[in-house]
């Protein structure tokens, strides 16, 4: 596998960014379509038209490609959130667009989220340990925090424990994309409209 930076220091070529993010678009179908297990590099191969040792010299291994579709995927879900957000200078405001921007951008995306669940429940460490679990959650955790913060800091929210609102936050969005993803006639945004005026009504001073 290549770095992101190669041996004689220059940064990956916009050919080599195109091709890695093509893969990781054709692993995020294949894992969706078929499940974690049958999801060969063979297949995401296949998929892609591409030949295996295209994916091999991109990337180390199957467990290095899923990392990268984890991380692929939640880069693009801050990064629509976080252009939703600007501009808001309230607390509730950010609270508010956060559980609203975070639906309007996966409502698209929904093989995106079957895939991050596949992975998340099969792929393993060395040792046999889950490779994703509640500490890999906490950068979240502490981008919410600061949200509750804001808001017990300017007098928007009330005191709490902002750790416990910030997990109750980020598991009432991954229940409502699991049920959404169960369930696809499920109202996805009026889902997260019910959350918004629920959490705004848990934290109001």
């Amino acid at each position: 596998m290549r770095s992101e930076n190669e041996a004689d220091g220059q940064k990956r070529s916009f050919i080599e960014e195109a091709r890695r993010a093509q893969i990781i678009a054709s692993a995020v179908e294949v894992i969706a379509e078929s499940g974690f297990a049958n999801a060969s590099l063979a297949r995401i191969a296949q998929h892609a038209g591409i030949s295996k040792g295209v994916i091999s010299y991109h990337f180390a291994g199957k467990d290095e490609l899923m990392e990268q579709v984890v991380d692929t995927v939640y880069q693009g879900i801050a990064d629509y959130v976080m252009a939703k957000m600007e501009g808001e200078t309230t607390a509730n405001g950010l609270l508010r667009t956060h559980l609203l921007a975070v639906a309007e951008h996966m409502r698209a995306q929904r093989n995106q989220l079957k895939a991050l669940g596949q992975i998340f429940y099969n792929l393993r460490k060395a040792d046999g340990a889950p490779r994703y679990s509640v500490e890999t959650n906490e950068h979240a955790f502490q981008a919410l925090e600061r949200i509750y913060l804001l808001g017990q800091s300017n007098g928007e929210f009330r005191q709490f424990d902002v750790r416990v609102m910030a997990v109750t936050h980020s598991g009432a969005v991954d229940n409502m994309f699991a049920y959404w993803v169960t369930y696809p006639e499920h109202d996805l945004d009026a889902h997260a409209r019910e959350l918004a005026d629920l959490f705004e009504r848990a934290v109001r001073a």
